[in-house]
């Protein structure tokens, strides 16, 4: 008997609600001090440069679920544009490396409520809890993620009213945007880059949203508009009330702008926002890993077991499951600086296919400039360059494995 469908429940304000709560993570509280160290005063610039580079891989990406309203996002799109072996590259980039992130969202919020020592436990702990939340149903997932977002929004608007009323840093703009160098600022760009690189998660859920040609790509475009300006909002405020010197040192630099303002009592506040934001971007990356794995599983690509829709709440119950144990499985053993750098190898390769796939569409097909799709491709070609050394020999190893799973396969099945 076949298995049932999923089912068309969200609407515009849901998808764009999940898409905020992928991109506006984490990353808003942990990744200025990294970009900072990287780029200095630059780091405005590095912004500007993600931004540009995100930019046309989101127009990419809506541009193809347009034309091709299917779960799975660029894994479905790669194979009807440019053939299996490409849908199938960017399909296994993205569950390698958003379960990589999964885990690493999960150890970040352990990171900001757990006492010591129980940082592993209560990462494992939560991810268990949201991805139960997403065997409930795609409502429940939107429902929450709107809770969470929420939440962050509410936090982060606190440290810009501090930020803002605070005295300017006397160091914030000393020494100048391009003191790091080209290679330091294009190294922030990378930082901030996959910090709000999350607009993929709409895509992934085209088989549950109401008029896909219309509200998907009006999602992607509006959430990644809202995230850019909320990252450019926290970044002007950062650096300049703590200077790129303090914030390149900073572990928690929203804390210490609301401390820098004569805010003490916002700082725990701050940090209940953190937690929300890794606790949205976990639940939204669970759902997407999910569904591109069970678009995977429908075509072969994947364990056809995985390809089970549960009946009542219409679901990939097996998919989510298998994602919820392996991302426990990385929490227990793995570390966040890694969990990142692997991410970020799968996260380029899932959007270099999906401009190559974009720029291939012609006719009515097209709604963006070709020149979006090169500026895509080109940047996450530069973006390589940022990656820690281990991510892309350890990226390519479990590529390769993958190839050699589906080669199998095929070999099997032809014969």
């Amino acid at each position: 008997m076949s298995s049932p469908g999923l089912s068309r429940r969200l609407g515009i304000g849901d998808a764009v609600v999940i898409g905020l709560g992928a991109m506006i993570g984490a990353g808003v509280f942990a990744a200025f001090g990294p970009a900072a160290q990287a780029a200095g005063s630059g780091l405005l610039i590095g912004l500007g440069i993600a931004a540009v580079v995100a930019f046309g891989n989101a127009t990419s990406t809506a541009q193809l679920a347009a034309v091709h309203p299917t779960s799975g996002g660029v894994y479905a799109y790669g194979r009807a544009e440019l053939g299996p072996w490409w849908g199938f590259l960017a399909g296994w980039g993205f569950v390698i490396g958003k379960t990589a992130s999964c885990a690493a969202m999960a150890l970040t919020f352990a990171a900001y409520v757990a006492p010591h020592g129980w940082e592993r436990p209560l990462a494992a702990l939560a991810a268990v809890a949201l991805g139960a939340v997403n065997l409930f149903g795609i409502t429940r997932t939107a429902q929450v993620a709107r809770i969470l977002v929420t939440i962050v929004l509410v936090i982060l608007a606190l440290v810009a009213v501090a930020g803002f009323s605070a005295a300017p840093s006397a160091g914030g703009w000393s020494a100048g945007p391009l003191a790091a160098g080209p290679l330091g600022i294009l190294q922030a760009g990378g930082i901030l880059f996959f910090a709000f690189a999350g607009y993929a998660r709409i895509a992934t859920l085209g088989e549950e949203v109401r008029d896909p040609e219309r509200t998907i790509p009006r999602a992607i475009v509006f959430a990644f508009s809202g995230a850019l300006l909320v990252y450019a909002l926290i970044g002007v405020v950062a650096l300049g009330v703590l200077g790129p010197d303090a914030l390149a040192a900073s572990s928690a630099p929203l804390v210490d702008v609301v401390r820098a303002a004569g805010w003490d009592a916002a700082a725990p506040a701050v940090r209940i926002g953190a937690a929300a934001a890794s606790l949205s971007a976990l639940l939204a990356l669970i759902a997407g890993v999910g569904r591109t794995s069970f678009a995977m599983a429908r075509e072969g690509d994947l364990p056809r077991i995985l390809a089970t829709v549960d009946a009542r709440w219409r679901v990939p119950r097996n998919a989510e499951i298998a994602v919820i144990a392996v991302v426990v499985v990385i929490v227990a053993l793995g570390d966040v600086r890694g969990a990142i750098g692997f991410s970020s190898f799968g996260v380029l390769l899932y959007y270099l296919v999906a401009n190559i796939a974009a720029f291939r569409q012609t006719g009515d097909a097209r709604r963006y400039p070709r020149v979006l799709q090169i500026v895509g491709a080109a940047g996450c070609a530069a973006l390589v360059v940022t990656l820690p050394w281990p991510a892309v020999p350890v990226g390519v190893g479990v590529l390769l494995a993958g190839v050699g799973y589906r080669m199998l396969r095929l070999r099997r099945q032809r014969a």
